[in-house]
Protein backbone atom coordinates (compact mmCIF):
# COMPACT_ATOMS: atom_id res chain seq x y z
CA UNK A 1 0.00 0.00 0.00
CA UNK A 2 3.04 2.27 0.11
CA UNK A 3 5.11 3.37 2.61
CA UNK A 4 2.74 6.09 4.33
CA UNK A 5 0.20 3.60 5.28
CA UNK A 6 2.45 0.12 4.90
CA UNK A 7 2.69 -2.19 8.40
CA UNK A 8 7.17 4.64 17.95
CA UNK A 9 10.54 6.79 21.60
CA UNK A 10 13.06 8.98 22.92
CA UNK A 11 15.51 7.55 24.95
CA UNK A 12 13.87 9.02 27.98
CA UNK A 13 15.43 8.24 31.62
CA UNK A 14 11.34 8.70 32.99
CA UNK A 15 8.25 9.93 31.34
CA UNK A 16 4.97 10.71 33.23
CA UNK A 17 2.02 8.07 31.67
CA UNK A 18 -1.59 8.96 32.84
CA UNK A 19 -3.33 5.85 31.23
CA UNK A 20 -6.33 7.22 28.96
CA UNK A 21 -6.25 3.77 26.81
CA UNK A 22 -8.93 0.95 27.26
CA UNK A 23 -7.03 -0.95 29.24
CA UNK A 24 -3.25 -1.94 28.43
CA UNK A 25 -2.74 -5.71 27.32
CA UNK A 26 0.24 -7.72 26.23
CA UNK A 27 0.69 -10.97 24.28
CA UNK A 28 1.84 -13.60 25.64
CA UNK A 29 3.37 -16.20 23.93
CA UNK A 30 4.93 -19.71 24.65
CA UNK A 31 7.57 -20.86 22.11
CA UNK A 32 10.58 -20.59 24.02
CA UNK A 33 12.63 -24.12 24.90
CA UNK A 34 12.64 -22.40 29.08
CA UNK A 35 9.39 -20.75 29.93
CA UNK A 36 8.68 -19.17 32.94
CA UNK A 37 5.83 -21.40 34.76
CA UNK A 38 2.66 -19.51 34.14
CA UNK A 39 1.83 -18.59 37.54
CA UNK A 40 5.34 -16.49 37.39
CA UNK A 41 4.39 -14.68 34.28
CA UNK A 42 0.29 -13.97 35.64
CA UNK A 43 2.07 -12.34 38.85
CA UNK A 44 4.63 -10.38 36.42
CA UNK A 45 1.37 -8.93 34.57
CA UNK A 46 -0.72 -8.08 37.78
CA UNK A 47 2.42 -6.43 39.30
CA UNK A 48 2.69 -4.41 35.56
CA UNK A 49 -0.87 -3.36 35.76
CA UNK A 50 -1.34 -4.97 32.58
CA UNK A 51 -5.48 -5.41 32.50
CA UNK A 52 -5.38 -7.87 29.29
CA UNK A 53 -3.72 -10.76 27.73
CA UNK A 54 -3.97 -12.51 24.48
CA UNK A 55 -3.25 -16.11 24.52
CA UNK A 56 -2.27 -17.78 21.04
CA UNK A 57 -3.77 -20.71 22.10
CA UNK A 58 -6.00 -22.30 24.71
CA UNK A 59 -2.81 -23.53 26.99
CA UNK A 60 -4.06 -25.38 30.11
CA UNK A 61 -1.77 -23.78 32.64
CA UNK A 62 -1.83 -20.74 31.35
CA UNK A 63 -5.51 -20.19 31.63
CA UNK A 64 -5.64 -22.03 35.18
CA UNK A 65 -3.46 -19.65 36.20
CA UNK A 66 -5.18 -16.57 35.24
CA UNK A 67 -8.09 -17.57 36.98
CA UNK A 68 -9.40 -15.48 39.83
CA UNK A 69 -7.37 -12.70 38.78
CA UNK A 70 -9.73 -10.27 37.08
CA UNK A 71 -7.45 -10.15 33.75
CA UNK A 72 -9.37 -10.24 30.95
CA UNK A 73 -7.78 -12.89 28.30
CA UNK A 74 -8.68 -13.57 24.59
CA UNK A 75 -7.96 -16.78 24.10
CA UNK A 76 -7.15 -18.18 20.29
CA UNK A 77 -7.35 -21.02 18.05
CA UNK A 78 -4.32 -21.72 15.85
CA UNK A 79 -4.83 -21.54 12.15
CA UNK A 80 -4.48 -25.15 11.80
CA UNK A 81 -7.25 -25.91 13.56
CA UNK A 82 -9.70 -23.47 11.30
CA UNK A 83 -10.30 -26.46 8.94
CA UNK A 84 -11.85 -29.21 11.74
CA UNK A 85 -13.81 -25.96 13.17
CA UNK A 86 -15.12 -25.14 10.20
CA UNK A 87 -16.07 -28.33 9.16
CA UNK A 88 -17.89 -29.53 12.23
CA UNK A 89 -20.03 -27.20 14.42
CA UNK A 90 -19.34 -30.83 16.90
CA UNK A 91 -15.98 -29.81 16.85
CA UNK A 92 -16.57 -25.70 17.97
CA UNK A 93 -19.02 -27.01 20.64
CA UNK A 94 -16.12 -29.44 22.28
CA UNK A 95 -13.45 -26.87 21.56
CA UNK A 96 -15.81 -23.83 23.46
CA UNK A 97 -16.51 -26.55 26.00
CA UNK A 98 -13.21 -27.49 27.13
CA UNK A 99 -11.48 -24.41 26.53
CA UNK A 100 -13.84 -21.61 27.51
CA UNK A 101 -16.93 -22.75 29.40
CA UNK A 102 -14.95 -25.17 31.96
CA UNK A 103 -12.14 -22.46 32.77
CA UNK A 104 -15.09 -19.87 32.95
CA UNK A 105 -17.49 -21.77 35.47
CA UNK A 106 -14.67 -23.63 37.07
CA UNK A 107 -11.51 -21.61 37.68
CA UNK A 108 -13.25 -17.70 37.10
CA UNK A 109 -11.31 -16.94 34.40
CA UNK A 110 -12.02 -13.80 32.81
CA UNK A 111 -12.01 -14.82 29.09
CA UNK A 112 -13.61 -11.98 26.91
CA UNK A 113 -12.75 -13.20 23.30
CA UNK A 114 -11.84 -15.87 21.23
CA UNK A 115 -9.38 -15.17 18.78
CA UNK A 116 -10.41 -17.23 15.79
CA UNK A 117 -7.06 -17.98 13.95
CA UNK A 118 -4.14 -15.56 13.66
CA UNK A 119 -3.44 -13.72 10.46
CA UNK A 120 -5.31 -15.95 8.78
CA UNK A 121 -4.76 -14.05 5.21
CA UNK A 122 -1.41 -13.26 5.42
CA UNK A 123 -0.44 -13.06 1.74
CA UNK A 124 2.80 -15.41 2.78
CA UNK A 125 -0.18 -18.29 3.53
CA UNK A 126 -1.32 -18.27 0.06
CA UNK A 127 -5.26 -18.76 0.37
CA UNK A 128 -4.15 -21.34 2.83
CA UNK A 129 -7.03 -20.35 5.62
CA UNK A 130 -9.25 -18.31 3.01
CA UNK A 131 -12.10 -20.72 2.65
CA UNK A 132 -12.19 -22.41 6.45
CA UNK A 133 -11.81 -18.89 8.35
CA UNK A 134 -15.46 -17.47 7.61
CA UNK A 135 -17.14 -21.02 8.55
CA UNK A 136 -15.05 -21.75 11.91
CA UNK A 137 -15.72 -18.10 12.68
CA UNK A 138 -19.60 -19.04 12.39
CA UNK A 139 -19.63 -22.39 13.91
CA UNK A 140 -17.35 -21.04 17.32
CA UNK A 141 -19.64 -18.20 17.41
CA UNK A 142 -22.77 -20.74 17.44
CA UNK A 143 -20.91 -22.86 20.40
CA UNK A 144 -20.66 -19.77 22.52
CA UNK A 145 -24.56 -19.23 22.13
CA UNK A 146 -25.14 -23.03 22.71
CA UNK A 147 -22.81 -22.66 26.02
CA UNK A 148 -24.71 -19.38 27.19
CA UNK A 149 -21.75 -17.20 26.97
CA UNK A 150 -22.14 -14.93 23.66
CA UNK A 151 -22.88 -12.40 25.65
CA UNK A 152 -19.79 -12.30 27.56
CA UNK A 153 -17.18 -13.84 25.23
CA UNK A 154 -17.13 -12.31 21.64
CA UNK A 155 -15.29 -13.93 18.30
CA UNK A 156 -12.45 -12.17 16.57
CA UNK A 157 -10.32 -12.47 14.06
CA UNK A 158 -7.10 -11.13 14.29
CA UNK A 159 -5.97 -10.26 11.34
CA UNK A 160 -2.42 -8.41 9.82
CA UNK A 161 -2.47 -4.73 8.20
CA UNK A 162 -2.06 -6.14 4.71
CA UNK A 163 -5.56 -7.16 4.54
CA UNK A 164 -6.53 -3.30 3.22
CA UNK A 165 -4.49 -1.04 0.72
CA UNK A 166 -4.48 2.61 -0.67
CA UNK A 167 -5.35 2.93 -3.82
CA UNK A 168 -3.81 6.34 -3.17
CA UNK A 169 -1.20 5.67 -0.82
CA UNK A 170 -3.08 7.77 1.64
CA UNK A 171 -5.16 6.52 4.38
CA UNK A 172 -8.62 8.08 3.08
CA UNK A 173 -7.99 5.89 -0.16
CA UNK A 174 -7.92 2.65 2.18
CA UNK A 175 -9.99 -0.40 1.37
CA UNK A 176 -10.37 -4.04 1.73
CA UNK A 177 -7.58 -5.93 -0.68
CA UNK A 178 -9.42 -6.60 -4.24
CA UNK A 179 -8.48 -10.58 -3.44
CA UNK A 180 -10.28 -11.28 -0.76
CA UNK A 181 -12.77 -7.88 -0.58
CA UNK A 182 -15.78 -10.72 -0.57
CA UNK A 183 -14.41 -12.62 2.64
CA UNK A 184 -13.50 -9.67 4.41
CA UNK A 185 -17.02 -8.22 3.84
CA UNK A 186 -18.30 -11.23 5.30
CA UNK A 187 -16.29 -11.53 8.14
CA UNK A 188 -16.79 -7.69 9.03
CA UNK A 189 -20.41 -7.85 8.58
CA UNK A 190 -20.65 -10.65 11.11
CA UNK A 191 -18.56 -9.29 13.60
CA UNK A 192 -20.53 -6.40 13.47
CA UNK A 193 -24.22 -8.25 13.42
CA UNK A 194 -22.65 -10.04 16.72
CA UNK A 195 -20.74 -7.19 18.54
CA UNK A 196 -16.89 -8.12 18.27
CA UNK A 197 -14.96 -6.08 17.16
CA UNK A 198 -12.44 -5.90 14.11
CA UNK A 199 -8.55 -6.86 15.36
CA UNK A 200 -5.78 -5.66 13.40
CA UNK A 201 -1.85 -6.14 13.55
CA UNK A 202 0.11 -2.95 12.81
CA UNK A 203 3.85 -2.78 12.39
CA UNK A 204 5.84 -0.28 11.74
CA UNK A 205 8.91 -1.94 11.88
CA UNK A 206 7.83 -4.79 9.42
CA UNK A 207 7.68 -1.62 6.76
CA UNK A 208 11.33 -0.58 7.93
CA UNK A 209 12.09 -4.13 7.26
CA UNK A 210 10.86 -4.48 4.37
CA UNK A 211 11.82 -1.24 2.78
CA UNK A 212 14.69 -0.07 2.20
CA UNK A 213 13.17 3.32 1.21
CA UNK A 214 10.74 3.63 4.10
CA UNK A 215 11.42 6.62 6.33
CA UNK A 216 12.68 5.65 9.23
CA UNK A 217 11.47 8.80 11.63
CA UNK A 218 7.67 7.65 10.09
CA UNK A 219 8.02 4.93 12.08
CA UNK A 220 8.23 6.79 15.62
CA UNK A 221 6.12 9.54 17.41
CA UNK A 222 8.79 12.30 17.35
CA UNK A 223 7.44 14.42 15.38
CA UNK A 224 10.62 14.52 13.20
CA UNK A 225 9.32 12.73 9.98
CA UNK A 226 7.91 15.04 7.07
CA UNK A 227 3.96 15.04 7.45
CA UNK A 228 2.06 13.17 5.13
CA UNK A 229 -1.29 15.41 4.07
CA UNK A 230 -4.33 13.52 3.39
CA UNK A 231 -6.87 16.15 2.59
CA UNK A 232 -7.59 18.61 5.69
CA UNK A 233 -5.78 15.76 7.87
CA UNK A 234 -2.11 15.36 8.21
CA UNK A 235 -0.17 12.44 9.73
CA UNK A 236 2.77 12.47 11.32
CA UNK A 237 3.34 8.89 12.20
CA UNK A 238 2.77 5.27 10.50
CA UNK A 239 0.57 3.95 13.50
CA UNK A 240 -1.76 6.80 12.44
CA UNK A 241 -1.78 6.49 8.75
CA UNK A 242 -2.29 2.76 9.22
CA UNK A 243 -5.32 2.59 11.70
CA UNK A 244 -6.96 5.23 9.98
CA UNK A 245 -6.20 3.45 6.25
CA UNK A 246 -8.41 0.56 8.06
CA UNK A 247 -11.03 3.56 9.45
CA UNK A 248 -11.79 4.43 5.78
CA UNK A 249 -12.10 0.98 4.63
CA UNK A 250 -14.67 -0.04 7.26
CA UNK A 251 -16.54 2.84 6.69
CA UNK A 252 -16.26 3.15 2.78
CA UNK A 253 -17.97 -0.35 3.29
CA UNK A 254 -20.76 0.58 5.83
CA UNK A 255 -19.31 -0.38 8.84
CA UNK A 256 -17.28 3.05 10.35
CA UNK A 257 -19.01 2.34 14.00
CA UNK A 258 -16.80 -1.48 14.01
CA UNK A 259 -14.85 -1.33 17.07
CA UNK A 260 -11.55 -2.10 16.65
CA UNK A 261 -8.45 -3.81 18.94
CA UNK A 262 -4.84 -3.51 17.79
CA UNK A 263 -3.67 -7.04 18.72
CA UNK A 264 -0.31 -6.96 18.47
CA UNK A 265 1.99 -3.73 18.04
CA UNK A 266 5.68 -3.55 19.33
CA UNK A 267 9.35 -3.63 18.43
CA UNK A 268 12.25 -6.22 18.26
CA UNK A 269 15.26 -5.62 20.50
CA UNK A 270 17.29 -8.20 18.21
CA UNK A 271 18.15 -10.05 14.60
CA UNK A 272 18.36 -7.34 12.37
CA UNK A 273 20.19 -3.80 12.22
CA UNK A 274 16.68 -1.79 13.24
CA UNK A 275 16.09 -4.13 15.95
CA UNK A 276 17.96 -2.59 18.81
CA UNK A 277 17.11 -1.50 22.47
CA UNK A 278 17.45 2.08 21.51
CA UNK A 279 14.49 1.88 18.81
CA UNK A 280 12.38 -0.61 20.51
CA UNK A 281 12.31 1.71 23.66
CA UNK A 282 12.06 4.56 21.75
CA UNK A 283 9.30 3.31 19.32
CA UNK A 284 7.24 1.09 23.04
CA UNK A 285 7.60 4.28 25.09
CA UNK A 286 6.38 6.85 22.41
CA UNK A 287 3.53 4.72 21.28
CA UNK A 288 2.56 4.45 24.99
CA UNK A 289 2.70 8.30 25.41
CA UNK A 290 0.53 9.09 22.00
CA UNK A 291 -2.48 6.82 22.78
CA UNK A 292 -2.11 7.53 26.70
CA UNK A 293 -3.96 10.88 26.08
CA UNK A 294 -6.83 9.03 25.21
CA UNK A 295 -7.16 11.47 21.46
CA UNK A 296 -7.50 8.32 19.32
CA UNK A 297 -6.52 8.73 15.46
CA UNK A 298 -7.50 11.52 13.63
CA UNK A 299 -10.65 9.60 12.10
CA UNK A 300 -11.24 7.73 15.30
CA UNK A 301 -11.06 9.92 18.38
CA UNK A 302 -11.05 8.13 21.68
CA UNK A 303 -9.33 5.79 23.24
CA UNK A 304 -7.29 2.88 21.50
CA UNK A 305 -7.86 -0.87 22.23
CA UNK A 306 -4.14 -2.06 22.51
CA UNK A 307 -2.35 -5.54 22.78
CA UNK A 308 1.90 -4.90 23.26
CA UNK A 309 3.61 -7.47 21.23
CA UNK A 310 5.34 -8.90 23.37
CA UNK A 311 5.03 -10.00 26.70
CA UNK A 312 8.67 -12.12 26.84
CA UNK A 313 11.09 -13.59 24.25
CA UNK A 314 10.84 -16.32 22.53
CA UNK A 315 13.96 -18.52 21.53
CA UNK A 316 11.97 -21.21 19.92
CA UNK A 317 9.86 -19.22 17.48
CA UNK A 318 10.58 -19.57 13.72
CA UNK A 319 12.73 -17.30 12.08
CA UNK A 320 11.19 -18.04 8.70
CA UNK A 321 9.68 -13.79 8.48
CA UNK A 322 13.06 -13.00 10.30
CA UNK A 323 15.99 -13.41 12.85
CA UNK A 324 14.02 -10.57 14.65
CA UNK A 325 11.43 -13.11 15.47
CA UNK A 326 12.59 -14.46 18.56
CA UNK A 327 12.73 -10.88 20.02
CA UNK A 328 9.84 -8.68 20.30
CA UNK A 329 9.30 -9.27 24.61
CA UNK A 330 9.74 -6.14 26.67
CA UNK A 331 11.11 -9.01 29.08
CA UNK A 332 13.93 -10.86 28.85
CA UNK A 333 13.77 -15.13 28.71
CA UNK A 334 14.27 -14.71 32.42
CA UNK A 335 11.34 -12.11 33.34
CA UNK A 336 13.68 -9.44 32.99
CA UNK A 337 12.98 -5.79 31.56
CA UNK A 338 15.09 -5.07 28.95
CA UNK A 339 14.83 -1.24 29.21
CA UNK A 340 13.68 1.54 30.82
CA UNK A 341 9.83 1.67 29.80
CA UNK A 342 6.66 3.24 31.77
CA UNK A 343 3.53 1.72 30.98
CA UNK A 344 1.85 4.49 32.96
CA UNK A 345 -0.09 1.12 34.83
CA UNK A 346 1.65 1.38 38.45
CA UNK A 347 3.71 4.01 40.36
CA UNK A 348 7.08 2.44 38.95
CA UNK A 349 8.63 4.36 36.50
CA UNK A 350 9.80 1.33 34.64
CA UNK A 351 8.74 -2.53 34.54
CA UNK A 352 8.65 -4.49 37.55
CA UNK A 353 10.63 -7.94 36.83
CA UNK A 354 9.50 -11.65 37.24
CA UNK A 355 9.78 -12.87 41.00
CA UNK A 356 11.42 -15.88 41.95
CA UNK A 357 13.23 -17.02 38.89
CA UNK A 358 16.01 -19.44 39.19
CA UNK A 359 18.36 -19.64 36.51
CA UNK A 360 21.29 -22.32 35.25
CA UNK A 361 24.32 -22.61 36.35
CA UNK A 362 27.09 -20.22 36.10
CA UNK A 363 29.09 -22.34 33.41
CA UNK A 364 29.56 -22.44 29.71
CA UNK A 365 30.51 -24.23 26.57
CA UNK A 366 33.36 -22.61 24.64
CA UNK A 367 35.42 -23.37 21.54
CA UNK A 368 38.26 -25.12 22.74
CA UNK A 369 41.37 -22.72 22.96
CA UNK A 370 43.56 -25.41 21.52
CA UNK A 371 41.05 -25.76 18.38
CA UNK A 372 41.97 -25.50 14.97
CA UNK A 373 39.85 -23.13 13.27
CA UNK A 374 40.48 -24.65 9.98
CA UNK A 375 39.04 -28.27 10.82
CA UNK A 376 36.86 -30.08 8.55
CA UNK A 377 33.92 -30.37 11.95
CA UNK A 378 34.23 -27.23 12.93
CA UNK A 379 31.57 -25.71 10.01
CA UNK A 380 29.19 -28.43 10.00
CA UNK A 381 29.47 -28.44 14.14
CA UNK A 382 28.34 -24.34 14.05
CA UNK A 383 25.32 -25.56 11.25
CA UNK A 384 23.83 -27.72 14.03
CA UNK A 385 24.55 -26.26 16.96
CA UNK A 386 22.59 -23.04 15.41
CA UNK A 387 20.08 -25.31 13.50
CA UNK A 388 19.01 -26.25 17.45
CA UNK A 389 19.87 -23.31 19.29
CA UNK A 390 19.20 -20.01 18.90
CA UNK A 391 22.11 -17.69 16.93
CA UNK A 392 19.62 -14.74 15.93
CA UNK A 393 21.96 -12.73 17.86
CA UNK A 394 24.98 -13.08 15.14
CA UNK A 395 25.02 -11.44 11.72
CA UNK A 396 25.53 -7.66 10.31
CA UNK A 397 23.82 -5.68 12.69
CA UNK A 398 22.62 -7.62 15.43
CA UNK A 399 23.77 -7.13 19.38
CA UNK A 400 26.88 -9.95 18.54
CA UNK A 401 27.21 -8.75 15.46
CA UNK A 402 30.76 -7.78 16.12
CA UNK A 403 31.95 -10.89 17.53
CA UNK A 404 35.30 -12.28 16.01
CA UNK A 405 35.44 -16.38 14.57
CA UNK A 406 36.02 -17.98 18.09
CA UNK A 407 33.52 -15.48 19.20
CA UNK A 408 30.65 -16.71 16.50
CA UNK A 409 31.52 -20.66 17.32
CA UNK A 410 31.47 -20.37 21.11
CA UNK A 411 28.58 -18.54 21.28
CA UNK A 412 27.05 -21.01 19.06
CA UNK A 413 28.09 -24.01 21.43
CA UNK A 414 27.22 -21.98 24.25
CA UNK A 415 23.68 -21.44 23.07
CA UNK A 416 23.22 -25.19 22.14
CA UNK A 417 24.75 -26.06 25.46
CA UNK A 418 21.91 -23.75 27.48
CA UNK A 419 19.29 -25.01 25.56
CA UNK A 420 20.01 -29.04 26.54
CA UNK A 421 19.71 -27.65 30.14
CA UNK A 422 23.74 -27.71 30.55
CA UNK A 423 23.91 -31.57 29.41
CA UNK A 424 27.87 -32.27 29.22
CA UNK A 425 27.21 -34.45 26.46
CA UNK A 426 25.85 -31.10 24.84
CA UNK A 427 29.53 -29.42 24.82
CA UNK A 428 31.27 -32.24 22.97
CA UNK A 429 31.02 -30.80 19.02
CA UNK A 430 33.50 -33.95 17.69
CA UNK A 431 36.18 -32.49 20.44
CA UNK A 432 36.18 -28.34 19.57
CA UNK A 433 33.82 -27.50 22.57
CA UNK A 434 34.76 -27.40 26.35
CA UNK A 435 33.24 -26.55 29.47
CA UNK A 436 34.24 -23.79 31.87
CA UNK A 437 33.09 -22.04 35.05
CA UNK A 438 35.33 -19.37 34.64
CA UNK A 439 32.80 -16.35 33.11
CA UNK A 440 34.10 -15.80 29.82
CA UNK A 441 32.66 -12.69 29.00
CA UNK A 442 34.55 -8.99 27.48
CA UNK A 443 33.52 -5.59 27.58
CA UNK A 444 32.64 -4.92 23.60
CA UNK A 445 35.09 -2.30 22.14
CA UNK A 446 32.65 -0.03 20.50
CA UNK A 447 29.69 -0.34 23.26
CA UNK A 448 27.55 -1.05 20.73
CA UNK A 449 24.66 -2.02 22.99
CA UNK A 450 24.91 0.89 25.98
CA UNK A 451 27.61 -0.60 27.08
CA UNK A 452 26.57 -4.12 28.47
CA UNK A 453 28.94 -7.27 27.80
CA UNK A 454 28.84 -9.35 25.41
CA UNK A 455 29.57 -12.97 24.40
CA UNK A 456 28.65 -14.25 27.96
CA UNK A 457 26.03 -13.07 30.79
CA UNK A 458 24.19 -14.43 32.93
CA UNK A 459 23.31 -18.21 34.64
CA UNK A 460 25.13 -19.74 31.94
CA UNK A 461 23.85 -18.25 29.06
CA UNK A 462 25.79 -16.04 26.95
CA UNK A 463 24.15 -13.33 24.97
CA UNK A 464 25.13 -9.43 24.28
CA UNK A 465 21.57 -8.43 25.81
CA UNK A 466 21.48 -9.89 29.42
CA UNK A 467 19.33 -12.36 29.78
CA UNK A 468 19.74 -15.68 31.56
CA UNK A 469 17.51 -19.07 30.74
CA UNK A 470 15.32 -19.97 33.36
CA UNK A 471 14.39 -23.17 35.25
CA UNK A 472 10.98 -24.44 34.85
CA UNK A 473 10.68 -25.63 38.66
CA UNK A 474 8.15 -27.95 38.67
CA UNK A 475 7.55 -28.75 34.77
CA UNK A 476 8.76 -30.76 32.74
CA UNK A 477 11.17 -29.79 30.29
CA UNK A 478 11.97 -30.93 27.20
CA UNK A 479 15.43 -31.41 26.37
CA UNK A 480 17.81 -33.28 23.68
CA UNK A 481 19.79 -35.72 24.79
CA UNK A 482 22.84 -35.21 22.88
CA UNK A 483 25.38 -38.42 22.00
CA UNK A 484 27.44 -36.09 19.62
CA UNK A 485 26.68 -33.53 16.59
CA UNK A 486 23.89 -35.15 14.45
CA UNK A 487 22.80 -37.83 17.31
CA UNK A 488 20.28 -36.77 19.79
CA UNK A 489 17.20 -38.24 21.39
CA UNK A 490 13.77 -36.34 22.69
CA UNK A 491 13.51 -36.86 26.30
CA UNK A 492 11.65 -35.66 29.55
CA UNK A 493 13.46 -34.30 32.31
CA UNK A 494 11.98 -35.36 35.56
Amino acid sequence: MGWLVSLGLAWVLSLSVVSSVSGIGANWGTQATHPLPPATVVRMLRDNGFQKVKLFDADYGALRALGRTGIEVMVGIPNDMLASMAGSVKAAERWVSKNVSTHISSYNVNIRYVAVGNEPFLQTYNGSFLTATYPALQNVQSALIRAGLSSQVKVTVPLNADVYESSTTLPSGGDFRADIHNYMIQIVKFLSDNGGSFTVNIYPFISLYTDPNFPVEYAFFDGNASPVVDGSTTYYNMFDANYDTLVWALQKNGFGNLPIIVGEIGWPTDGDRNANLVYAQRFNQGFMSHISGGKGTPMRPGPIDVYLFSLIDEDAKSIEPGNFERHWGIFRYDGGPKYLFNLGTTNSNGLIPAQGVHSLEHKWCILKMSANLTADQVAPSVSYACSLADCTSLGYGTSCGNLDAEGNISYAFNSYYQINNQLDSACKFSGLGTITRTDPSFISADLNQAGFRVLFLGGGVQLCSVHALPLTLGLPIKRRRVVDVGQTVDEFAD
